[in-house]
């Protein structure tokens, strides 16, 4: 049934996602589509952390990757990537920026290099649920589908550890200048970009000077009035729907703002994005849930291995 055949069109989303028949497409399989890549074999070599030092999760959500713009911040996710397993990870919305490579194509080897990691897990035995959002919209109509082990939902229920039922779902159906002003979103999304494009730069600066990362884009959306009430307004609108559909919380995007909260009973989980907070919301082996901030995670990784180094060389003069 088409979506706009629903009088909800939350309910249709949710009636999508309760559909438990698993399609497989051969002209989507993984190995076909390996196969033009032109690396040896069909398969790029990963490079990754020993098991040992990686982080290991029960479920991983991630959001609003934006891979095909300059603002993805690749090198940070690959290395999220590398250092982090999960048995289940949901890839919840705007992975792929439809809007921006319209205008202009844009995709470098480090966004090839994510898409080869995720696809990697999918086929290692890690279940991979895609979520498209409204910049990677093109994917909804593939809802239903498997592609490379990778499932295409429209939105998803998931059950944690500790028995609590989450709706799993982007989240643009609640922002109120998407549904009503579409070209207002659009006009948004190139102002949005080039602050981005200031981003980059500042933090090109700050890399020379040996500075961590940092969010111009993030900060001036926590000062700006508007942005914060906006903000308020819609993990309100995503907790309500939540609690009229007797679920016991939400996960969802859009907004590049990670939260844990409750919302009238109900818990409210956004994942964040890769391109101003660079985050992503994981559920422990015991059910417990957590925003895992990457920028300050491998600061302080890099910089006890950077002291771990400096003790081996002095220990290796001593001696």
């Amino acid at each position: 049934m088409a979506l706009d055949e629903f009088s909800d069109p939350i309910g249709a989303i949710l009636a999508g996602a309760a559909h438990t028949g698993q399609f497989t497409a051969d002209s989507l399989a993984a190995d076909d589509f390996a196969n033009v890549t032109g690396f040896p074999g069909g398969q790029p070599y990963i490079p990754e952390a020993p098991v040992d030092k990686r982080r290991r999760y029960r479920t991983v959500w991630i959001s609003d990757v934006h891979l095909g713009t300059r603002g993805c911040n690749a090198q940070m996710l690959i290395d999220f990537l590398d250092h982090v397993d999960s048995d289940t990870m949901y890839l919840v919305g705007d992975i792929i920026d439809g809007w921006r490579l319209k205008k202009k194509f844009y995709w470098p080897p480090a966004h090839n290099d994510i898409v080869w990691r995720i696809l990697k897990r999918a086929k290692r035995g890690t279940r991979i649920v895609y979520i498209p959002g409204n910049h990677d919209e093109m994917f909804r109509q593939f809802s239903g589908l498997n592609f490379g082990g990778v499932e295409i939902r429209r939105a998803a229920f998931h059950e944690t550890a500790d028995g609590k039922r989450l709706m799993v779902l982007h989240g643009d159906e609640f922002d109120t200048i998407m549904l009503a002003h579409r070209w207002l979103a659009f006009v948004g999304d190139t102002l949005y970009h080039l602050l981005m494009s200031m981003n980059i730069g500042v933090n090109w600066v700050r890399q020379r000077f040996g500075l961590s990362y940092w969010s111009l884009s993030k900060m001036a959306k926590h000062k700006v009035k508007n942005a914060v009430e906006f903000i308020s307004r819609f993990e309100e609108l995503v907790a309500r729907a939540a609690a009229e559909r007797g679920v016991d919380g939400v996960v969802c995007g859009h907004i590049h703002t990670a939260e844990i909260r409750q919302i009238g009973g109900v818990d409210y989980y956004n994942d964040g994005d890769w391109v101003e907070g660079c985050t992503a919301l994981v559920e422990h082996f015991d059910g417990r849930m957590e925003v895992l901030h990457w920028a300050e995670i491998m600061k302080e990784r890099q910089a006890a291995e950077a002291e771990a180094r400096a003790r081996q060389e002095r220990e290796a003069v001593a001696a």
